[in-house]
Order: C-alpha cells, then structure tokens, then sequence
C-alpha cells in the first residue's frame, strides 16, 4: 500500500507516493537499488533513527520524524556516502532532492500519512 505525506503545518503535499519499508529487511534495503525516486515518490522507513546513503548514486532530502510525526532534523540534497543520526526519531521519510524546498518543510512541522491511491 502506498500512502500521501502531507505536511499539516504548512499545508503542503511531501509526497503522493509513499512506499513503507517496515520490516527488517525492507528498512535495511531501504532506496538501494531503486534508479531514482521522482517527484511525488518517497519511501517512509520505521523504526528508524539513522539512515545511510552508501551505495547510492544520487542526493535525497531526508526527513526525520518523532514518534507524533513531527519533524525533528531534515537534511536537505543528502548526498551520496553519508551517514545521519537523530536519536529523537522515530521515523525516517526519503524524497526526491527538492522536496523539502518545494514543500517548506521544517524543523517542528507536523506531518500526517494517508492511504494514496498511487
């Protein structure tokens, strides 16, 4: 099932097309192999509290979310090679590079997911 991420503070669509990455094996493949993530895809990861981007050959924006699905960090065209921790998360939400920009998404906003047909 897919899911929409919409940021309530600021009205704003994140994504239209969420995958859920779950389990074990799903969180730890996470984005590795896919070719690219394009605008209105994303990929939610939980329980997360770090992400890495070894192996990747493109940037993502990153959004971490607490336990309420509020934002607590946000990394913004995370290049490849990285590593980013936030012990505060719960969750983890990977977008396209952009997303965050477009969306005016911040530290503090509150986010809310709901099933999408896509």
């Amino acid at each position: 099932m897919a899911y929409s991420a919409e940021n309530l503070t600021r009205s704003t669509l994140l994504a239209n097309s969420v995958r859920v990455a779950g389990a074990s094996a799903e969180r730890r493949q996470g984005l590795l192999g896919v070719k690219e993530l394009r605008p209105g895809e994303g990929l939610w990861i939980g329980p997360c509290e770090a992400i890495h981007t070894v192996g990747m050959k493109w940037p993502i924006d990153v959004v971490f979310l607490d336990s309420d699905r509020r934002v607590c960090k946000v990394k913004p065209a995370l290049r490849p090679w990285r590593i980013v921790i936030c012990l505060a998360a719960a969750a983890v939400l990977e977008l396209p590079e952009g997303a965050l920009t477009i969306s005016g998404t911040k530290v503090g906003d509150l986010l809310a997911f709901h099933p999408s047909s896509n």
